[in-house]
């Protein structure tokens, strides 16, 4: 059996060519050419958090994973996500690897945001605004960057101090990271989430945030927004009034309007207090990427994609990572046979 560090991961991982094998993951989503069970969770309840267990199977990848992935909201000095992806033969059953999760469930969740932005976001939308510091904060930055319309990324959070320290330290990776001829946008902080977003034509919330740090009345005509958050408290990180009025694109409408620990709590809230039924949601991603749905009709209307995480993204992400691992030989190779054998 393979065993992939995130350092591993990271080296084989493809960014441009992880949207593609996102999109394609989500249009069989959609077609309902895939398992994918509902998630299910352990409790933490003294810490906030849970451990979680996303399988799936994505036959076109020949992708047969479960992640198990803990979600630890309250932590400091370690990530607030941590993550393994367990790898078996759709043929016979057998583990074949065990992956490092949490690059792949950073970089997967940023390459879907960063399809929704290609397919939603207007087509002279220039300026982005992440709302976040921590990794999820830093894979959109990296991830939307790669989109040739985008010339500045300003970088906003409830710390100002962290938003400045991340936008410095974009400031120096982009440009060693985006492909040869590719600009690399600007990259600056805010001290004000308000700001931020009142400036923005494509913002992207990737925050733990119990209440809202995208409201309606800050965004203007035309703005796409991307929300990654995921809670089970409070009122999530977009108000119920931007559900409302956007066209709301999801992955999975099921997923998104499940209960905890899957489900978009914005969308559920804005349920609950009767602003929207369920049929608000325009389209799924993979309807957009498919051309069975559209997504905007005008530049002045307000675009959400809301993620909810599915399962088959990790699927699509762990066949790329594994494919490019073995072309590069990466990874350590262990033994799982009976003991004494």
């Amino acid at each position: 059996m393979l065993i992939l560090s995130a350092a591993d991961v990271e080296a084989a991982l493809d960014l441009d060519a992880l949207v593609d094998a996102v999109a394609a993951a989500m249009v069989d989503l959609s077609a309902a050419r895939v398992s994918m069970p509902a998630r299910i969770a352990a409790s933490v309840p003294e810490r906030d958090a849970a451990l979680i267990a996303m399988p799936a199977y994505l036959p076109a990848a020949k992708a047969l994973t479960t992640k198990l992935v803990s979600l630890f909201p309250q932590n400091r000095d370690e990530p607030t996500h941590q993550a393994l992806i367990c790898c078996f033969d759709p043929e016979t059953g057998a583990p074949t690897a065990v992956l490092d999760g949490r690059v792949i469930t950073e970089a997967r969740t940023a390459a879907a945001s960063a399809l929704a932005a290609r397919l939603l976001a207007r087509a002279d939308a220039t300026a982005v605004a992440v709302i976040g510091t921590g990794a999820q904060a830093r894979a959109h930055a990296r991830a939307l960057a790669r989109d040739p319309r985008v010339t500045r990324v300003v970088i906003a959070g409830r710390r100002p101090e962290a938003a400045a320290a991340l936008a410095r330290e974009l400031g120096e990776l982009l440009p060693r990271e985006l492909p040869p001829g590719h600009a690399a946008p600007s990259v600056t902080a805010s001290d004000s989430i308000e700001d931020a977003v009142r400036d923005a034509d494509i913002v992207t919330a990737a925050t733990h945030a119990e209440s809202p740090v995208v409201r309606r009345e800050w965004l203007r005509p035309g703005t796409h927004v991307s929300s990654v958050g995921f809670n089970t408290a409070g009122d999530g990180e977009v108000d119920i009034e931007t559900v409302r009025d956007a066209v709301v694109i999801v992955e999975s409408r099921a997923v998104a309007l499940a209960p905890p620990p899957a489900g978009g709590i914005e969308i559920n809230r804005a349920i609950a207090a009767g602003l929207i039924t369920a049929d608000h949601i325009r389209a799924e991603l993979g309807e957009l990427v498919a051309g069975t749905a559209t997504g905007r009709t005008d530049d002045a209307q307000i675009t959400l994609y809301k993620s909810a995480g599915v399962a088959v993204q990790d699927a699509a992400a762990a066949a790329l990572v594994l494919r490019a691992a073995a072309e590069r030989g990466l990874g350590t190779n262990v033994e799982l046979g009976p003991a004494g054998s």
